[in-house]
């Protein structure tokens, strides 16, 4: 059975607000080098288009984290499965989700990567859904588009690792 798509965003509202958002960053790092971090898998996507639409040097790592298990809500343990190549020592970090929903996974990430010791770290969102936040000290400097709380897919968000290279984010209806 075909799963029924409803669009929430837009391909073209996508597209314009990565635009503006990477116009605000290329502003905030004027004259410096911004270290992006991808959270991978679901935020390849939204990083690669962020990416090529700053203005100032981009370096670029990922890292593979997980505090879901096997169901769709947050066990709270949150695992490293790839760590960074690169040092943070000295770098103007963003790291770059696709959503952020409970922000355990952000909560317990940011505390380990400040011990790395960049200049700043900053958090970049694609989605926020900021009614099931748990960890309120997740402080998301830059946000696309804050959502509702629906389960959505597209733009690297995938229901059973379907419908990430979707080039809008829609909501998958039963």
């Amino acid at each position: 059975m075909k799963d029924k798509i409803r669009i929430l965003i837009s391909e073209e509202d996508v597209n314009k607000k990565i635009s503006e958002i990477a116009a605000q960053i290329s502003r905030d790092y004027e004259g410096k080098e911004v270290h992006l971090i991808c959270i991978l898998k679901g935020g390849v996507f939204f990083t690669c288009e962020l990416a090529k639409r700053i203005t100032v040097p981009v370096s670029l790592d990922f890292m593979s984290v997980s505090s879901y298990g096997s169901g769709t809500e947050s066990s709270g343990v949150v695992k490293i499965i790839k760590d960074l190549d690169e040092p943070l020592a000295g770098k103007h970090v963003v790291i770059v989700e696709d959503i952020i929903d409970s922000g355990r996974t952000l909560a317990y990430l940011m505390e380990i990567l400040k011990q790395r010791n960049p200049a700043d770290i900053h958090l970049c969102t694609l989605l926020d859904k900021p009614e099931r936040r748990v960890k309120k000290q997740v402080k998301v400097d830059y946000t696309c588009f804050v959502i509702p709380d629906e389960f959505v897919v597209g733009y690297g968000l995938d229901y059973d690792q379907k419908y990430r290279n979707l080039p809008y984010i829609g909501v998958v209806e039963q």
